[in-house]
């Protein structure tokens, strides 16, 4: 039985349905080319970043880490005008989570001619490198992380109320704190007190405050067991999550496939319309 293509891809020009099909899709071996090569692009540009921050190196390739950086953001502005040209609904696409990481892994460069130095934010292009679970078919981890993303939001009053029983509880130790120890031993004042009650609760210990009483020491003692048994609620939280919204599914080949109209990949087992934006998908 054929199965005709969503309307949306039979109005598509054959010029856009080819750059449709070599930009997000990974399964042929141009798309597939295409993703490697902007994987390979997107770790030099990062290299040629941290590489100009290097003491002596900086300065002795200034000018040919400029002139890298601009290359390399000439072709990702390309690119990304061509992921808009391809799509149904580029507007899904300018705020889809790709879609905001490619943006933004583009205006470093660009805001480095207003303020001088922010060209180092081009780091946060290694988000891009997400792309990886799709392009080597390693299709169940992007499944996986659409699961997540749903356990989070399922999962969110839950874990307000969580953490705002913890401010609570810094609240009531950071204050208590300040009047058991006082500033004699750092601690001057309940914000203050409140920094060393986080600190000792998620059991970093930083150590720069410390109680010096009995009394102080027995109630840091207290929080530190405290923070241990803490650490196990979100996580039970979310495990429960995961099991109601039935986290372990078979993998299929549709998740493979990317939405014509936003570029979304990682769509639920049998799903007809983009879990993003509800476009058809093709079978």
């Amino acid at each position: 039985m054929s199965h005709m293509p969503p309307p949306s891809m039979a109005a598509s020009t054959p010029l856009r349905r080819r750059l449709f099909v070599v930009i997000f899709e990974a399964d042929t071996p141009a798309g597939k080319a295409f993703d490697v090569g902007l994987l390979i692009a997107i770790l030099a540009s990062i290299l040629v970043v941290m590489l100009e921050t290097v003491p002596g190196v900086g300065l002795a390739y200034a000018g040919v880490f400029f002139i890298a950086e601009w290359i390399f953001t000439a072709l990702f502005t390309v690119e990304y005008c061509l992921r808009l040209a391809c799509v149904e609904r580029p507007r899904r696409y300018v705020f889809s989570f790709f879609g905001v990481v490619d943006l933004l892994a583009l205006l470093p460069t660009y805001l480095s001619l207003l303020i001088p130095g922010s060209q180092s934010l081009v780091a946060i292009r290694s988000l891009r490198l997400m792309r990886i679970f799709r392009i080597f078919k390693l299709a169940r981890y992007l499944k996986e992380a659409a699961t997540f993303r749903r356990v989070l939001r399922e999962s969110g009053p839950k874990i307000v109320v969580f953490l705002t029983a913890v401010l609570i509880m810094v609240s009531i130790v950071g204050a208590t704190m300040h009047l058991v120890e006082g500033p004699e031993s750092g601690f001057t004042s309940v914000p203050q007190s409140m920094y060393w009650a986080i600190v000792t609760m998620t059991t970093v210990g930083y150590g720069d405050i410390a109680p010096q009483t009995v009394l102080g020491k027995g109630i840091a003692s207290v929080l530190m067991i405290l923070g241990y048994s803490l650490i196990v609620v979100p996580t039970g939280i979310l495990s429960a999550s995961a099991v109601r919204s039935g986290a372990v599914r078979k993998t299929d080949s549709r998740a493979q496939k990317s939405c014509a109209a936003c570029g979304a990949a990682g769509h639920r087992e049998q799903a007809l319309h983009c879990y993003q934006c509800g476009a058809a998908l093709e079978s």
